[in-house]
C-alpha cells in the first residue's frame, strides 16, 4: 500500500498543495472549515508527514547518535538512560551503537551517523582507540560532539568527565587511612585515558604517603571483566601473599576479586580491604559489600545531552559555539570491605 501524499489529499479535495500544507500545521490564513477538511480526510487515509523530506527542508534529522564501548555495563547503560530521558524530552530520537571496545567498529559506526546525518553525535571511545581520525572527521563536518568517560583529550569537542586522577587519589588514600602498607591496583588497559588516569592517582597516594611504588603490584586488565578479577585475585594472594589493600579500576572487575577471596576463605577486610569504582548496584548486594567510588553516572548522560543540544541550537542560529568541559564530582562510598 503506497504512502498518501499531500498531492493525493490536494487533488481529492480540490485545492492547492500548499493550502493542505498549511491546515496541516493550522496556519491562521486557513479556513477552519478547510482545516477540518484536510485533517478528516489525512487522518482517515492514515497520512503520515514524509521525515525525508521534512529533514531536506529543516536541515534537521531530530536525532543523535551514540556510541558506547558495551551496553551491558551499569555505568554505561545508567549514563544511555540520562541521555535518553532528556532526549525525548526535546523531541529527539537515540540511536545506540556499541563498539564492543572494538577501535575499527567504532569507526564504522561514526562513518554510519554521518552518512544517517544525524544532528549531533555522544560518544565514549572504546579501550582501543589509539587513533582519532574519525573524531577529526566529524568535527571537519561540523557536526556537534560530545565526548564522556573515555575521551580523547586532544580532540576540541565538549566533554562530560570526572577527575578520574583525583578519584583514584582518594580511594588509595582511603585504603591507606585504613592501615594498608602494600597496596596493589588492577588497573585498566593502557590506552584509555581514564585507566592512565587513575593509575597515575593510585601513584601519587603512595608518593604522597611515603609508601615506595612497586611495579609489579600493578595488574592491567585486557577486558575489564568480572572472571580478569577472579584471576588477578589469585595472582596477587600468590605473588604478594602480604598484600592487604588492592584499589581496582571498577566495580564489576572488583565483584570478581571479592568472589575469589570469598571461596578461598580469605578475610575482607580483615586480611585484604578493597575499593573499587563506579558504585555498580551489585557492590551494594555482595558480601562483603564493596566499597567504591560514586561516579554519578545519569548525571553525565544528562550533562552530555545538553552540552550536546546547546551546540547543535548554535548550529541551527549559525552562532559560534565554544566547546566545554564539565567535570562532575565524585565520592568516596564506605562499605563493609574497607572497613
Amino acid at each position: 500500500m503506497k504512502e498518501t501524499t499531500l498531492k493525493q489529499i490536494a487533488e481529492t479535495l480540490g485545492i492547492s498543495i500548499t493550502t493542505v500544507s498549511k491546515a496541516l500545521k493550522n496556519y491562521p490564513d486557513v479556513s477552519e472549515k478547510t482545516k477540518k477538511s484536510v485533517l478528516d480526510l489525512a487522518n482517515s487515509l492514515q497520512y503520515t508527514p514524509n521525515s525525508f523530506a521534512v529533514n531536506l527542508r529543516t536541515k534537521e534529522s531530530k536525532t543523535i547518535g551514540l556510541i558506547i564501548p558495551e551496553v551491558v555495563h551499569h555505568f554505561f547503560s545508567s549514563v544511555v538512560n540520562g541521555i535518553i530521558a532528556e532526549a525525548e524530552k526535546n523531541g529527539y530520537l537515540v540511536i545506540i551503537l556499541q563498539s564492543n571496545e572494538s577501535l575499527e567498529l567504532e569507526k564504522k559506526q561514526v562513518e554510519l551517523l554521518i552518512n544517517k546525518r544525524v544532528d549531533g553525535i555522544i560518544l565514549s571511545l572504546s579501550n582501543e582507540s589509539n587513533d582519532d581520525f574519525h573524531l577529526k572527521e566529524i568535527i571537519r563536518r561540523e557536526i556537534p560532539l560530545v565526548q564522556f568517560d573515555k575521551i580523547a583529550k586532544l580532540i576540541p569537542s565538549s566533554k562530560v568527565i570526572i577527575n578520574d586522577q583525583k578519584a583514584a587519589f582518594e580511594a588509595t588514600e582511603h585504603l591507606i587511612q585504613k592501615g594498608c602498607k602494600k597496596i596493589a591496583h588492577i588497573r585498566g588497559p593502557i590506552n584509555p585515558q581514564n585507566a592512565i588516569d587513575r593509575f597515575l592517582g593510585y601513584k601519587k597516594a603512595l608518593e604522597k604517603n611515603n609508601i615506595p611504588f612497586d611495579s609489579k603490584l600493578v595488574y592491567t586488565c585486557k577486558n575489564v571483566t568480572f572472571e580478569e578479577g577472579k584471576e588477578f585475585a589469585e595472582q596477587i594472594i600468590t605473588d604478594h601473599p602480604n598484600v592487604d589493600g588492592i584499589f581496582v579500576i571498577t566495580d564489576l572487575v572488583a565483584v570478581g576479586v571479592l568472589a575469589y577471596f570469598n571461596e578461598n576463605n580469605i578475610k575482607v577486610p580483615q586480611q585484604v580491604k578493597i575499593i573499587g569504582f563506579s558504585n555498580w548496584f551489585m557492590s551494594q548486594v555482595i558480601t562483603p559489600k564493596l566499597s567504591t567510588v560514586d561516579q554519578p553516572s545519569y548525571e553525565m548522560g544528562v550533562q552530555s545531552f545538553y552540552l550536546l543540544l546547546e551546540e547543535m541550537n548554535a548550529n541551527k542560529e549559525m552562532k559560534t559555539f565554544t566547546p566545554k568541559t564539565i567535570e562532575l564530582t565524585t565520592t568516596i562510598i564506605e562499605r563493609e570491605s574497607s572497613l
